[in-house]
């Protein structure tokens, strides 16, 4: 499995391992997740995508119970997780609505929560998750500056942000902020056009992709042009339809880390098929112009 160095001393795997859905699996046992990362670890998988919000405020606990019982995996993979979404559930269950908390008090009430769930004591990437229209860019720079000091911290970044929202936090910072977590896919390739991969490409960031296979949309049947193209290549390369997908994301020179979610070990245990995929540019063109609907200009 390739790495993506992010700083001087930090690398992920190129394909990263979502926690989104483990709240939801049927069996979220101790050993059943130790199963799961162990299946990824087998690939070189070594990456582990949580936030603070997912399962509704549950899996990072989830995950730090497993760790609890198996705490020589600490040493063999990196943390990821994110905050700044405060939602009417779990901890923050009396909120009355849905928003935004990029205040310092968040920050790092956030950091620390997250530091103890997970059982951990340092968290090796964190991601403001989502631009908050309410930001004091100076006040949440110096918050992320202060959590990479404090050591409690390793790099920081960003989660769905435009280049003026990264431009605009930037500036207010010592540390750099190391990647953007957003949306790409085949179905979501707006971002290879729009200005986003642009944008990290000049700055040499390597971008992290959620929802890398459209949540399921590019095996609808809407998408069968493009669902039967991603076929006829896995059957040629020996490998599935959403290995070819994923590939398509790899070859980008942006250096795109994919974010994998699913809670299917057998599923899990064959996401590493992606990286042996050869991509062409012919061939990339080929899935994009079935994604696009027609040719390129």
């Amino acid at each position: 499995m390739d790495r993506i160095d992010l700083t001087a001393d930090l690398s992920l795997s190129r394909i990263v391992y979502g926690m989104w859905r483990l709240g939801d699996d049927t069996d979220t046992s101790d050993a059943h997740v130790q199963a799961k990362v162990e299946a990824c670890l087998e690939q070189g998988i070594t990456t582990m995508d949580h936030a603070d919000i997912y399962g509704g405020y549950t899996v990072e606990e989830i995950f730090g119970r497993m760790l609890a019982r198996a705490p020589h995996l600490k040493d063999r993979i990196e943390i990821v997780t994110k905050c700044d979404i405060v939602a009417p559930a779990g901890r923050y269950a009396s909120a009355p609505v849905k928003h935004y908390d990029t205040s310092r008090a968040h920050i790092l009430n956030s950091v620390d929560t997250s530091l103890s769930l997970l059982g951990t004591d340092r968290i090796d990437l964190l991601l403001i998750h989502r631009p908050d229209p309410l930001m004091d860019a100076c006040e949440t720079g110096a918050a992320l500056d202060e959590v990479v000091r404090s050591g409690k911290v390793r790099a920081v970044g960003v989660s769905n942000f435009r280049p003026w929202d990264w431009t605009l936090l930037q500036a207010s910072m010592e540390t750099p902020l190391v990647t953007n977590q957003i949306e790409v896919s085949l179905v979501h390739h707006q971002p290879f056009t729009n200005g986003d991969i642009a944008f990290l490409q000049e700055r040499g960031v390597a971008p992290m992709a959620w929802s890398p296979l459209g949540g399921g949309s590019l095996f609808a049947e809407s998408s069968a042009p493009l669902r039967e193209k991603l076929t006829e290549i896995a059957e040629e390369t020996g490998t599935d339809a959403a290995a070819v997908a994923v590939a398509w994301l790899l070859h980008h020179p942006v250096r795109i880390l994919p974010v994998m979610g699913t809670n299917a070990l057998p599923r899990i245990r064959t996401l590493g098929q992606a990286m042996q995929v050869k991509m062409t540019r012919q061939r990339w063109f080929e899935l994009y112009t079935l994604a696009l609907g027609h040719e390129v200009p």
